[in-house]
């Protein structure tokens, strides 16, 4: 049952999100105060995706370095920093609320579904990696410094310069609604 909850919330959380951000562009109320604020938060989160996705060998090699050394899945920490963030920028705290539910319910069953794939895949060397690191929320420690690998060229590969476009979108379009008012 597991299973298939994981791939049915792995098939459905793209559009569901697109409902979910349509809903934000109709209902937004945006406010010069909330937008620089959840505009910042948004932007903590779109650069922890971007480090992560610069330290990212996707199914090639275990992801061990960089914000990977303190949270198994920093990119959708960093998701949901900017869901949180854009959450607050478009002033409507039942936006936000549902956001968070949204979040909760569907991307936990993905985040299991890839870690089973990835144990899968590594084997040992993922269970050892999942001992010592948290599941989402991130344990502050001292990293080596062969452990922060930040390469650009996994930034594009990984095609993280989308989450970047998408920010920028949202900025502007929640400025210019805020103008328009």
């Amino acid at each position: 049952m597991d299973n298939w909850l994981g791939s049915w919330a792995a098939r459905w959380r793209v559009p569901l999100g697109f409902g979910l951000g349509i809903a934000y562009l109709v209902f937004s109320q945006p406010t010069r105060r909330l937008l620089v604020l959840g505009g910042t938060v948004a932007l903590l989160g779109l650069a922890l995706r971007a480090f992560a996705a610069a330290c990212l060998d996707k199914n090639s090699t275990l992801a061990i370095g960089g914000p990977y050394a303190y949270t198994r899945n920093p990119l959708y920490l960093g998701s949901f920093i900017m869901g949180l963030g854009f959450s607050l920028a478009c002033g409507s705290w039942i936006l936000g609320g549902i956001f968070v539910v949204f979040f909760l319910l569907v991307y936990s069953l993905v985040m299991r579904r890839e870690e089973s794939f990835l144990h899968q895949q590594f084997g040992d060397a993922y269970t050892s990696y999942a001992a010592r690191v948290p599941f989402f929320f991130p344990a502050f420690r001292t990293v080596p410094a062969a452990e922060r690998v930040f390469r650009w060229e996994r930034y594009r590969k990984n095609r993280e310069y989308e989450a970047a476009l998408g920010y920028l979108a949202a900025l502007v379009f929640l400025f210019l609604k805020f103008k328009l008012r």
